[in-house]
């Protein structure tokens, strides 16, 4: 399991913790007491910080486009983890401009089908495959995509030319 994975797998069982319980305890806080028992040698502490805080400094605009995503699953119906996985994919996709929206979309599916139930997975790709679909059109890209199309068109500017089957005619 990468870091990053990792990582994001403590940002949401953290993130369950507090939605679970109600807030009572604050979700900066749960990540620290989860990392220190859980994972105290991990390298991508920041990272997982950076996401929870992430989540919870945008919480009421994520949750306001996962309900415009999700129309037919009012926020409460949606269980905890799905929830979750969903802000945590919906803060990356929407306000993380490192991120690839693609690596920000297999993240989320790979936790919603670790930690969610049989159709989690399906539902998140489905939301945040919306989510990423409203950026598109409204001529939203981030950096991080951005990087990766103009890498794309350098790997294939520097294939070779595909040889012709074709004999060549001499010039007269």
């Amino acid at each position: 399991m990468s870091n990053r994975h990792l990582a994001r797998a403590l940002a949401l069982q953290s993130l369950y913790e507090w939605d679970f319980h109600q807030g009572q305890t604050p979700a900066p806080e749960i990540l620290t007491r989860n990392i220190e028992e859980f994972a105290p040698e991990l390298d991508e502490k920041s990272f997982a910080d950076k996401l929870v805080k992430g989540v919870m400094d945008k919480r009421e605009e994520i949750d306001a486009c996962i309900t415009q995503f999700a129309p037919d699953w009012p926020l409460p119906k949606i269980t905890t983890v799905d929830r979750n996985v969903l802000r945590i994919g919906t803060y990356e996709l929407k306000y993380d401009g490192e991120i690839p929206s693609k690596v920000a979309i297999n993240e989320a599916i790979e936790l919603a089908k670790t930690f969610g139930g049989e159709s989690s997975g399906k539902f998140v790709n489905g939301v945040l495959g919306a989510v990423y679909r409203d950026q598109v059109a409204q001529g939203v890209e981030k950096e991080a995509d951005k990087q990766k199309d103009k890498d794309k068109k350098e790997e294939k500017r520097d294939e070779p030319a595909e040889k012709s089957n074709e004999a060549e005619t001499p010039n007269p």
